[in-house]
C-alpha cells in the first residue's frame, strides 16, 4: 500500500474515531504512525485499526527517546518505557529484565529523554489539550510536578551539559526550554509549523528543530534561546539526526518521493536532497559518523548514506511496515523494528541478517549502553521484548502498561 492509498484511509479512520479532526492534526503529522496501523492489520485485523488510531492521534509525535551523550554510567541500568494508553512509565531493570512498579505521569506519554548524568527522565505527555512534561527522579522512580509546555509536546532533546531540556510542541509551533536544575520552563521559542523532532549539536551550542508542517528546520542558539532564520528542506521533515562531529544535520523527509536533506551546520545551509525510498521517516547515524541509516516506511527498506559524500548506497530490504531504527554503541549492527520481527543489519557489509521473531508487533527500540540488549516496544500487546544482541535471539516479553510507545535507557 503506497502513501496515496494510505492517506485517504487514514483520514476516514480519523473521522470515524473523532469526527472531523482538529485542524492542527494533519495527515502529514500522523504519517509516521502508519507503521502502527500496519502492525495492527498484521496482528489483529482491520477491526482494531480504529482503536489504535484513536490512541495514537492524541499522542502524536516521537516514538522513541534516547539518552544524550553522557558522562559516567549510572547503575543499575534502567529502561524507561512510556505507555501512551496508560498514562504511565514502566521502569525495567535491564540486568534481570524485571519490570518495576509503574510511575504515573500525564496523559498520552510518548517520548522520553534522560539527562546525561542519568538522574532525571523527562516524559512528554502528548495530550492535545494540555501540554506538560513530567520529570522522573530515577534514584527513587518518583514523578515530580509536571512542567507546563506548549500543546502536544512530541520531542525532547537535552544539552550535553544536562542544564537545559528543549521540548518541541507540535500544536503550538514552539519549543519550550526547561532549566533542569529547577525544572522550570523558560519562555517558549517560536519555530515553524508543527515542530516534530529536535536534535542538539555535540557542542551544545545549537538545537535544530524539524518543522513537519513548514518543510523547514529552525536552528536555536542555546546560549540566548533565540531562533535563527529557518532552513528550507523537502516537504514534511519528520526526524533529524546530527553527525558526531557536529558538522552536518540530516532530516528524514516524510514526503511521497522520499528524501533526506543534509544541512551544513557551520552556515545553516541546506545541501541538495538525497533520494531514498518512499515515506522516509526515521534516521540514525553510526557512532563513527560515516554512515546514516534511513528508514523508508513505504518501501520497506533502509537506505545507507555515506556522509562524506552525501551519496545513497543500495537500499537494504528490511521487511514490511518498518518503523524505527537503533544502532549498537560499537556501530556494528543496526536494528530495525517491523510488525512481528526485528531485522538486524550488519553495517560493515550493509546486509540484512535473518529477522528476529517477536511475540508482538514491534515499534520503538532502544539499546543498552553496553550494547548487549535491544528493547523493542510491542504497541498492541502492551509488552517490551528484550533481544540478546550477541546471538540475535528474542527473550520472553516483559509486561508494561497499555500501548508502550517510547523507550529510553539510562546512560
Amino acid at each position: 500500500m503506497d502513501r496515496d492509498e494510505v492517506e485517504p484511509e487514514l483520514r476516514e479512520l480519523l473521522r470515524a474515531a473523532f469526527g472531523e479532526p482538529p485542524h492542527q492534526v494533519t495527515v502529514a503529522a500522523v504519517r509516521r504512525r502508519v507503521a502502527r496501523r500496519r502492525a495492527v492489520e498484521a496482528t489483529a485485523g482491520a477491526a482494531a485499526v480504529a482503536a489504535v488510531i484513536s490512541i495514537a492521534v492524541p499522542a502524536l509525535g516521537g516514538v522513541f527517546g534516547s539518552p544524550g551523550p553522557g558522562a559516567g554510567r549510572a547503575h543499575p541500568v534502567i529502561a524507561y518505557v512510556a505507555n501512551a494508553g496508560s498514562g504511565t512509565v514502566t521502569p525495567i531493570r535491564t540486568a534481570t529484565n524485571t519490570p518495576l512498579p509503574p510511575i504515573k505521569v500525564g496523559s498520552g506519554p510518548d517520548f522520553i529523554a534522560i539527562t546525561p548524568d542519568g538522574k532525571t527522565a523527562y516524559v512528554a505527555n502528548g495530550n492535545y489539550q494540555q501540554g506538560t512534561v513530567t520529570p522522573i527522579r530515577t534514584a527513587t522512580n518518583t514523578a515530580l510536578p509536571p512542567i507546563k509546555t506548549g500543546r502536544t509536546p512530541v520531542a525532547i532533546a537535552i544539552t550535553p551539559d544536562g542544564k537545559t531540556a528543549y521540548v518541541a510542541s507540535f500544536d503550538s509551533g514552539t519549543v519550550t526550554p526547561i532549566r533542569t536544575a529547577t525544572n522550570s520552563a523558560l519562555p517558549p521559542i517560536k519555530t515553524g509549523l508543527h515542530p516534530i523532532a529536535i536534535a542538539i549539536t555535540p557542542d551544545g551550542k545549537t538545537a535544530y528543530v524539524a518543522n513537519n508542517g513548514s518543510g523547514t528546520v529552525t536552528p536555536i542558539r542555546t546560549a540566548t534561546n533565540t531562533a535563527l532564520p529557518p532552513i528550507k528542506t523537502s516537504p514534511h521533515p519528520d526526524a533529524i539526526a546530527i553527525t558526531p562531529d557536529g558538522k552536518t544535520a540530516y532530516t528524514a523527509n516524510d514526503d511521497h518521493s522520499g528524501t533526506v536533506t543534509p544541512i551544513r551546520t557551520a552556515t545553516n545551509t541546506a545541501l541538495a536532497p538525497i533520494k531514498t525510498g518512499s515515506d522516509t521517516a526515521a534516521i540514525a547515524i553510526t557512532p563513527d559518523g560515516k554512515t546514516a541509516y534511513v528508514v523508508n516506511l513505504g518501501s520497506g527498506t533502509v537506505t545507507p548514506i555515506r556522509t562524506a559524500t552525501n551519496t545513497a548506497l543500495a537500499p537494504i530490504k528490511a521487511g514490511h511496515g518498518i518503523a524505527e531504527i537503533a544502532i549498537t554503541p560499537d556501530g556494528k549492527t543496526a536494528y530495525v523494528a517491523n510488525p512481528g520481527s526485528v531485522t538486524p543489519i550488519r553495517t560493515a557489509t550493509n546486509t540484512a541478517l535473518p529477522p528476529i521473531k517477536l511475540r508482538g508487533n514491534g515499534g520503538a527500540i532502544a539499546i543498552t549502553p553496553d550494547g548487549k540488549t535491544a528493547y523493542v516496544a510491542n504497541f498492541i500487546q502492551g509488552t517490551v521484548t528484550p533481544i540478546r544482541t550477541a546471538t540475535n535471539t528474542a527473550l520472553p516479553p516483559i509486561k508494561t502498561g497499555y500501548s508502550p510507545d517510547a523507550i529510553a535507557i539510562t546512560p
